[in-house]
């Protein structure tokens, strides 16, 4: 693997990873206007339907239906730029590579020092080894960005000037149902766009993902609503499911995201008496109710019941999110989610 891949697959990392209304999302999609579902076997004349089999695995099946299509996509993108490329070198009557070597990398810049010394600081702590000797390949790696980037710029200013009809259409997303009921939500009710955040407190993605739900909710205010289950990563934090089970206390007194808050705002990983009592007091509870609740066995049962249902959706990592039933993996970048917001607030790819 080059050094370049390698940075990225470390810049790329975003989630915890385990392998281990009733209000609920409606489930929509492929069959939902497919009509009467394929047979796909049959066992002494009953049979087995694509319905089934996507009621089994749906989420599973969906990923890899994304990947396909992302991949699919990235070659018909490539051909595409390629073909331009190839024109406009004809057009100006020079070879492909000519035509390359003068627009993209004779002018995708150089990488200074300085430069170098910013990806190593930003970078220092996701970085192995000594990075004065990693200077050479941080160095080409940030050189390929450039030029990708110069790339890409060339390319999108000749796809602006062609007739371009893409025929490649995304999979129907796959929408899972989700039983949210008696879940804290954060924002208006009513919206109409639900995030669902299966969270561990002790998962440093997960408290990094924050800001971009906050900054989601101020961006499309009575739009989009926050609902918030528990899935502590016990082989990776055994102490987190204490923390969940404190913030559900925190719930049953309605200061469930206040508790919440002044758990993220702390970076520890402490499910101590003392810990749990600091956060408590930060929500404002009722300590005595608190303590009792915590010793209730129903609490247990309640975190259990957002493990359990997380696990039969397929979730193994945190954070994860269904965004009107569409899953969003891991701390993602605030544009994937808009992406997704933006085509359900159009009624798109239903």
């Amino acid at each position: 693997m080059r050094f370049s891949s390698v940075l990225m697959a470390v810049v790329l990392v975003a989630g915890c990873s385990a392998t281990p209304v009733s209000e609920a999302q409606p489930a929509a999609g492929r069959d939902a206007k497919a009509g009467p579902s394929p047979v796909l076997a049959t066992v002494n004349g009953t049979p087995i339907t694509e319905a089934d089999v996507r009621s089994a695995a749906g989420l599973e099946i969906a990923r890899l239906e994304e990947q396909l299509y992302e991949l699919r996509k990235g070659q018909v993108d490539g051909l595409i730029a390629k073909r331009l490329l190839e024109a406009e070198a004809t057009r100006r009557g020079v070879t492909l590579e000519a035509f390359e070597q003068a627009e993209i990398a004779g002018k995708a810049g150089t990488v200074t020092e300085p430069e170098i010394d910013g990806f190593i600081e930003a970078n220092r702590a996701r970085i192995r080894g000594d990075a004065t000797q990693l200077r050479p390949q941080i160095r080409e790696f940030l050189l390929e960005q450039k030029t990708d980037a110069r790339r890409t710029s060339v390319v999108e200013g000749l796809r602006a000037a062609a007739t371009i009809e893409m025929r490649l259409e995304p999979p129907v997303p796959h929408r899972a149902e989700v039983d949210i009921t008696g879940a804290p939500v954060r924002g208006t009710a009513t919206a109409p766009v639900t995030i669902i955040e299966y969270s561990d407190f002790h998962c440093p993605f997960c408290r990094r993902v924050q800001p971009t739900l906050n900054a989601l909710l101020e961006k499309y205010p009575g739009q989009v609503r926050l609902v918030y289950k528990h899935l502590p990563l016990d082989g990776l934090h055994p102490q987190a499911r204490r923390v969940s089970e404190a913030a559900w206390c925190a719930g049953k007194q309605d200061k469930f995201w206040g508790f919440h808050d002044a758990v993220y705002a702390d970076s520890g990983s402490d499910a101590s008496d003392a810990t749990l009592a600091r956060y408590a007091a930060a929500a404002n509870l009722d300590a005595a109710a608190f303590t009792a609740c915590l010793a209730n066995p129903e609490t247990k049962a309640a975190i259990q019941r957002d493990v359990d249902q997380g696990e039969a959706l397929g979730l193994n990592s945190t954070p994860g999110f269904f965004v009107n039933g569409r899953e969003v993996r891991g701390a993602q970048p605030i544009d994937a989610f808009v992406a997704i917001i933006d085509e359900e607030l159009r009624g798109a790819r239903r």
